[in-house]
């Protein structure tokens, strides 16, 4: 059954892989769906997103997250196309690539970096994986508690899309771990200091997913057994699937759920 209150919701890096895949299932639930991109680069992509969305009232937006001014003006645009943003999710992510000493993926383990990439690296990759999420959370929520829902809507609800990695360690792409690690600790302080005003704050942590971004560890027949046989399943998860679960935690009826980091990885890591 279709909900009866459309909702307006801001869904991050939404071109492609879990993002797109987020944005379509809020849509199909009714809701209308703000579909974040970084920059020109994946305004096709972004463009093709928007297209297959169901129903009406969607838009597009660009901003680089790493940017303090473009979050801050994402949030007021997403505002001025919605209405009224009920729910944020904080999808974007990126593994940010080394320079000279670069190999697969924007690995960049300690022992074979630079000092110079390990810097850029790691500023790059905190910009953009954390505090463009802090930052868009504090526009977003200052927000949420200055404009009333319409009826039957809580104040708001925040889902950060974390990684299992924060957990399990990343010893090749450290700074991604650290900077998810972040988000779910960044997450549970929200959930606890917004609670009191009705937004609740909640994190998935997936393991490998079928995506682009994932790409790496399915790329050849001994990789991507490798990654299948770390869950029971034998398998990786669909974006469909990291969706349907963002889409859940993001219900006005999973209030209680807040400050909780639901590990969605098949048991391939638990802790």
């Amino acid at each position: 059954m279709q909900p009866t209150t459309s909702r307006g919701v801001l869904v991050t890096g939404a071109s492609r892989g879990v993002g797109a895949a987020v944005a379509r299932a809020f849509a199909e639930r009714g809701d209308r769906v703000v579909v974040h991109h970084r920059g020109p680069g994946s305004a096709d992509r972004a463009d093709e997103v928007l297209g297959s969305l169901a129903g009406e009232g969607h838009v597009r937006l660009a901003a680089d997250l790493a940017d303090p001014a473009a979050v801050e003006a994402l949030a007021a645009d997403a505002v001025v196309a919605l209405g009224r943003v009920d729910v944020l999710v904080n999808n974007a992510a990126m593994i940010a690539e080394p320079g000279s000493s670069a190999s697969r993926r924007g690995d960049h383990p300690l022992d074979a970096t630079s000092y110079e990439d390990w810097v850029a690296v790691w500023q790059r990759t905190i910009a953009t994986n954390l505090l463009g999420p802090a930052n868009l959370t504090w526009c977003v929520a200052r927000h949420m508690l200055e404009v009333a829902p319409a009826d039957g809507v809580p104040v708001g609800r925040v889902v950060n899309v974390g990684s299992r990695g924060a957990y399990r360690g990343e010893p090749d792409i450290p700074a991604y771990g650290a900077s998810k690690a972040g988000l779910h600790s960044f997450g549970q302080s929200m959930a606890q200091h917004l609670g009191r005003h009705g937004i609740a704050v909640t994190s998935i942590a997936p393991g490998f997913i079928a995506t682009e971004m994932a790409g790496y560890a399915m790329a050849d027949p001994a990789a991507a057994e490798a990654t299948r046989a770390q869950s029971p399943f034998h398998r990786v998860a669909q974006p469909e699937e990291v969706a349907a679960a963002v889409v859940a935690l993001a219900e006005p009826a999973a209030e209680w759920a807040s400050g909780a980091v639901l590990d969605f990885n098949g048991a391939s890591y638990l802790r």
